[in-house]
């Protein structure tokens, strides 16, 4: 068998880097780096890696026709696609009184029709090589909704759900989906705030630290194995016990 195939999606973030950086662990797989807009990480990551082991891909996954042009592409060059990572999305954080259309509509585009579109983008070629890996990041909002996120708890909530049922709809085939939720981890939009707030959040996480990238990676990293052949529909929480 050729080498696998995989896509991560929001992979210029600080999660989105590390899950890449982790699959390229495995040297017999080639990682497409899914970007919309930030390119440093990722272009470093290629510079590193080499484009055999690496590669760029611009994606806007609130597209249903730019993902299917990727898939695609991806099949084309490679032959397969074997993992998917959905990472990509945002949150624009508001009472739900003055949240504006837009900020309930683009957060609901990019965090959870972005998602559906990509899973339906590789289920057929999935099927048809009888093997893929879908993995899903939502966030402890959706298991532990807080005040102020009803638009991005709603989103991905409904990942968590989208992903256990397509989970039963393509078991058969040997397809695995999975979801993970994580909680407070230490990026680049924990390091926006301030000492004091940092200090407020770390209290509220019953092991008194953040999380780190890499210990989401380690997550995606085994789902995307062929030893999870028998997990699918599972939801790991990574929050270091705050639910």
């Amino acid at each position: 068998m050729s080498k696998k195939t995989a896509l991560v999606t929001g992979a210029n973030g600080g999660i989105g880097i590390a899950i890449a950086e982790a699959l390229l662990a495995d040297p017999e797989i080639v990682v497409y780096l899914g970007i919309r807009s930030g390119r440093d990480r990722a272009e470093k990551l290629v510079a590193e890696q080499g484009e055999d082991r690496c590669r760029l891909i611009d994606l806007d996954v609130c597209s249903a026709e730019n993902w299917t042009s990727v898939i695609e592409s991806i099949t084309e060059a490679t032959g397969r696609i074997d993992v998917l990572v959905n990472c990509a999305g945002f949150h624009k954080d508001g009472l739900l009184a003055n949240m504006s259309d837009d900020d309930w509509t683009s957060v609901m585009q990019a965090n959870l029709d972005g998602v559906f579109f990509g899973c339906r983008a590789v289920i057929r070629p999935m099927m048809s090589q009888r093997f893929g890996r879908i993995i899903n990041i939502a966030s402890l909002s959706a298991l532990l909704a807080p005040m102020g996120q009803t638009n991005y708890a709603a989103a991905k909530a409904g990942v968590v759900a989208m992903s256990q049922s397509l989970a039963k709809e393509v078991a058969r085939a040997g397809i695995t989906v999975n979801t993970i939720c994580p909680g407070y981890i230490d990026t680049d939009a924990l390091s926006d705030q301030t000492p004091e707030h940092r200090k407020q959040l770390k209290r509220s996480i019953p092991m008194r630290r953040f999380g780190k990238a890499e210990e989401v990676a380690s997550a995606v990293q085994y789902f995307a194995s062929d030893q999870a052949g028998y997990t699918t529909s599972s939801v790991l929480k990574i929050d270091g016990a705050i639910f």
